[in-house]
């Protein structure tokens, strides 16, 4: 069940995304939000990276859309960023979450150490994809009014 609403909301952003030009999905919503389809895009490829790979595997962080003055820059610095490009990274970014999940049990516990100064935490996989759930129902969310702005669509 898990997987499958995972899945139904990674396709519901593509969907939110599909067929508009690289502008379009550069609109910002209204002031003072920078949101866009593509930040939005950009920042749940960074969410996947995150919570599969550095979280549950124990990988290096990616150097992916960062910048050290700008936290949100995934989402703020999208005035050069390209659909196509968004979109190829968001689709292997779920590909290595998947592939990352494939074996283990949603009860199979992993231990994150944020930093030095800060304690461990433990997840199991049922919590992370909970939590991946959530992040994309929020966003989807935000990416429906952004494309009923953008040229009147709504729904899934």
């Amino acid at each position: 069940m898990l997987d499958g609403w995972l899945e139904y909301h990674r396709r519901t952003l593509l969907t939110k995304c599909a067929c508009l030009t690289d502008e379009q999905l550069r609109t910002r919503s209204v002031e003072p939000s920078g949101l866009s389809l593509i930040g939005l895009l950009r920042h749940m490829t960074i969410v996947e990276y995150a919570w599969f790979e550095k979280v549950f595997s124990g990988a290096p962080e990616r150097a992916l859309y960062s910048s050290e003055d700008d936290p949100d820059f995934e989402i703020n610095a999208v005035d050069d960023a390209t659909g196509g490009e968004a979109h190829a990274e968001f689709l292997q970014a779920c590909e290595i979450s998947r592939q990352l999940a494939t074996g283990h049990g949603l009860d199979d516990v992993c231990v994150y150490s944020p930093s030095d100064d800060r304690p461990s935490q433990r997840y199991s996989l049922r919590w992370i994809m909970t939590h991946m759930i959530e992040e994309y129902a929020r966003h989807n969310g935000h990416a429906d009014l952004l494309r009923e702005r953008i040229d009147g669509a709504t729904g899934e």
